[in-house]
C-alpha cells in the first residue's frame, strides 16, 4: 500500500477494530485489520453487582492489532508512522502510586450513579454548573460517576494518583505518557468549556480531587512514542501515538464532508448525536433549557449537540431475540420493520427504562401499552417503532438547535454506522424535512487518522481534513419524502415526548 500508513484504533460501546490507514496526498483509503467484540462484564459482589468494561481484554486486542499489521506491513515493506486511539465518552480507569490500573473501569451503564445528579445539585447550582461547563446533564457523566466512587469506594478514591477517561488510558499504556486530551475530557461535566481547562470551581463545589487529573492536551498532538517494551513483545517497529480527537464523536465531527460551515451532522451508533458546529461555545438561557451539551472539538471548534439514545434499542433488542433463539440479521430486522405498520406506536428513545441493558422489546410495550397505544408485538413492529421514533427524535433536536442558533440547515451529514440503514435515513429525512447525506460509514476512523496527519504537518486544518474525506468516499443523498404525514405523526409523538 503506497503513501504514509498510520493505524487507528476505534473502540465504539459495543465493539473494536484497528484500522489501517493510507493517505497518497488527496484521499485515504482503509484496511481493516482487526475487528472484536467489547462486550460488558458483571461482577457479583456480596451485596451489589457491578458492571465493568473488560479494559485487559481490550488492549489485548489492540496489541493484536498492531501484531496482525506489522505483518501485512512487513510483507510490503512499508513502515507505520503512528496511532491513535478514539473510544467512546465519559468513563475512565483509576491509577495507583505504581501506574498501574487499581480496578477495571465501570461501564457508564451501571447503577452506581443513580441519584448522584440531585446530589450534584444540591453541592453546586444547576444554572452555575451548566453555565461553566455547558454540558448536558446526563447522570452517566463522569462527575457523577466520581461522585459515586466517592460513595462505595472511597477507599480505592484515596489510593488513586491518576485519573485517566478511556482514550488516554490506552494511549498511556502504549506509549507511558499521561494526559488529558481536549475532546473526550468535556465529555465529563468538569471542563470549563470557555477556557478549555478544568474547572476548579466545579471540582471543589462536588468535593472532586483536582490532583488525579492530567493537564488537558489538544487533538492532533504527538504524546509519544511506542513503548519499547511493547515492541519487543510485539515486533512492532517504532511508531508515534498522536492524541488524536479521542471522543469516537468528535473523531467523527472531524470526518463531516460538509462543504459549508453551516451544517448538521449526526453521528450514529450505540448513541447518536445530533448537532452543528460553531466557533464558541453556546451557553444561555436557551441552550441550558433545551439540556444542550458544548462538547469540544478539532481546529478549535466547539460541537453544539444533544446526546440521544441510539442503535443501542436496536443491538439490545436484538440480544434479546437471540436469547430467544432467533438470530436476525440486522438485514433482516430492517426487512421486517420496512413491511410494518407505519405510525402505529412511538416511545421517548431516551426514556430511563431504555437505558440499562435487558429485555428491551418488552420495555417498549409496555411504554405503548402504559401511554394508550398500539402495542408492537411481531418483531417487525418493534423495530419500526424504533426507528420512526429516532427519526422523530431528530426532528425535536434539529427543531431545538435551530431555536438555539437561529439559523436554518439544508441538509443532514448522518454517519456513523446508522448510515448502512437506509430505511433509518430515509426516515430521518422525511421526519426533518430536508435531504440527509448517508456517510462515511468509517467517519470515526477517517477523523482519527485525519488528525493523525495534522499532527505529522501533512494537513493544515479541518477544511483540508473534510476536502479529503469527500475525495475518500461517496455518500448517498435521501430526499424528503411523505412529509405531510411526518409532520402529522410529528405532532403525534410530541404528546409521548417531553
Amino acid at each position: 500500500m503506497p503513501g504514509k500508513q498510520m493505524l487507528a484504533a476505534d473502540y465504539g460501546a459495543s465493539s473494536g477494530r484497528v484500522m489501517l490507514g493510507s493517505f497518497d496526498g488527496e484521499r485515504i483509503s482503509l484496511h481493516e485489520i482487526h475487528r472484536f467484540a467489547n462486550e460488558p462484564v458483571i461482577l457479583n459482589g456480596k451485596s451489589s453487582s457491578t458492571m465493568y468494561w473488560d479494559f485487559l481484554r481490550l488492549f489485548h486486542e489492540l496489541k493484536t492489532g498492531i501484531t496482525k499489521a506489522g505483518i501485512m506491513q512487513g510483507r510490503s515493506g512499508a513502515d507505520i508512522s503512528s496511532i491513535g486511539v478514539d473510544t467512546w465518552g465519559v468513563d475512565y480507569g483509576l491509577l495507583g502510586k505504581d501506574g498501574m490500573l487499581l480496578s477495571n473501569p465501570v461501564h457508564y451503564r451501571d447503577a452506581r450513579t443513580e441519584g448522584m445528579l440531585k446530589k450534584a445539585f444540591s453541592r453546586m447550582d444547576r444554572e452555575r454548573l451548566y453555565e461553566i461547563t455547558g454540558s448536558q446533564f446526563m447522570e452517566i457523566n463522569t462527575a457523577f460517576q466520581l461522585m459515586a466512587e466517592q460513595e462505595y469506594r472511597k477507599e480505592l478514591l484515596a489510593r488513586t494518583e491518576h485519573m485517566l477517561l478511556m482514550p488516554d488510558l490506552f494511549a498511556y499504556f502504549l506509549s507511558g505518557e499521561m494526559a488529558s486530551e481536549y475532546t473526550i475530557a468535556s465529555t465529563t461535566q468538569m471542563l470549563d468549556a470557555g477556557k478549555k481547562d478544568w474547572s476548579g470551581e466545579v471540582l471543589e463545589s462536588l468535593g472532586l480531587p483536582s490532583r488525579i487529573l492530567e493537564p488537558v492536551l489538544m487533538p492532533g498532538t504527538r504524546l509519544g512514542s511506542l513503548r519499547n517494551e511493547i515492541r519487543e513483545e510485539l515486533g512492532a517497529g517504532p511508531m508515534d501515538v498522536i492524541a488524536v480527537a479521542g471522543h469516537d464523536t468528535q473523531s467523527a465531527m472531524a470526518a463531516v464532508p460538509s462543504e459549508t460551515d453551516d451544517f448538521l451532522f449526526l453521528s450514529c451508533g450505540t448513541w447518536s448525536l445530533f448537532g452543528t458546529e460553531l466557533d464558541v461555545p453556546q451557553i444561555d438561557s436557551r441552550s441550558f433549557a433545551c439540556n444542550m451539551t458544548n462538547e469540544g472539538g478539532c481546529g478549535g471548534k466547539t460541537s453544539f449537540l444533544k446526546n440521544i439514545i441510539g442503535l443501542w434499542l436496536i443491538q439490545e433488542s436484538r440480544r434479546q431475540w437471540m436469547r430467544e433463539g432467533c438470530e436476525y440479521s440486522f438485514g433482516h430486522l430492517e426487512s421486517m420493520a420496512g413491511d410494518a405498520e407505519p405510525f402505529a406506536a412511538f416511545v421517548d428513545p431516551d426514556a430511563p427504562e431504555f437505558v440499562p441493558a435487558g429485555n428491551v422489546p418488552q420495555r417498549i410495550r409496555e411504554f405503548c401499552r402504559q401511554t394508550g397505544q398500539k402495542v408492537p408485538e411481531r418483531v417487525g413492529g418493534v423495530v419500526r417503532c424504533i426507528d420512526e421514533s429516532l427519526a422523530l427524535k431528530y426532528r425535536m433536536v434539529l427543531d431545538e438547535i435551530c431555536a438555539c442558533t437561529g439559523r436554518t440547515y439544508q441538509a443532514v451529514h448522518l454517519v456513523g454506522g446508522g448510515a448502512q440503514s437506509a430505511l433509518l435515513c430515509q426516515m430521518t429525512a422525511n421526519a426533518c424535512g430536508i435531504p440527509v447525506i448517508a456517510g462515511p460509514v468509517e467517519a470515526t476512523v477517517y477523523g482519527n487518522l485525519a488528525m493523525q496527519l495534522v499532527a505529522a504537518g501533512e494537513v493544515k486544518n479541518l477544511k483540508e481534513v473534510r476536502r479529503i474525506i469527500r475525495n475518500s468516499e461517496n455518500m448517498k443523498v435521501y430526499e424528503p419524502q411523505d412529509t405531510e404525514q411526518w409532520q402529522e405523526a410529528y405532532g403525534q409523538y410530541r404528546k409521548f415526548v417531553s
